[in-house]
């Protein structure tokens, strides 16, 4: 696992978490719209922290919820390899925090969390801590 601490958009955010838990079987109008989040109670805890907050739809163990006013994001994975969380700093600004799997790293990377000299220090890490 290797450490972030990286200032990224609440958008670039929201993408990481529907990618790393249901973008296989969310509807596509859940995907397009930023106010709706998916939150978990069961196995590796997602957690929305919002002004408004109102639930949505159950599918499978993934409740989506549609937030306003986003203040902080807690995203555990299933693994228990990843626990990153993201705090509002100005609006839709923040800073994401955490430890990452090499998973998660590419879906960080994906959803524009991390940017290309992000990727590649995290890599280095990862493989020198690989070789460790």
């Amino acid at each position: 696992m290797v450490s972030i601490d990286v200032s990224c958009n609440l958008e670039s955010f929201r993408k990481f978490v529907l990618a790393s838990t249901c973008r296989s079987f969310a509807p596509e109008a859940y995907l397009d719209d930023g106010e709706i989040f998916p939150e978990r109670d069961e196995g590796g805890v997602i957690y929305v922290e919002a002004v408004d907050k109102v639930t949505l739809k159950k599918i499978r163990n993934i409740t989506f919820v549609n937030a306003r006013d986003v203040l902080g994001i807690i995203y555990n994975s299933n693994s228990g390899s990843t626990s990153v969380k993201w705090r509002q700093t100005h609006r839709y600004s923040g800073r994401a925090t955490g430890e990452i799997s090499a998973n998660s790293l590419m879906n960080l990377a994906e959803s524009g969390v991390l940017d290309t000299p992000q990727i590649e220090d995290c890599v280095d890490r990862l493989a020198k801590e690989k070789s460790q």
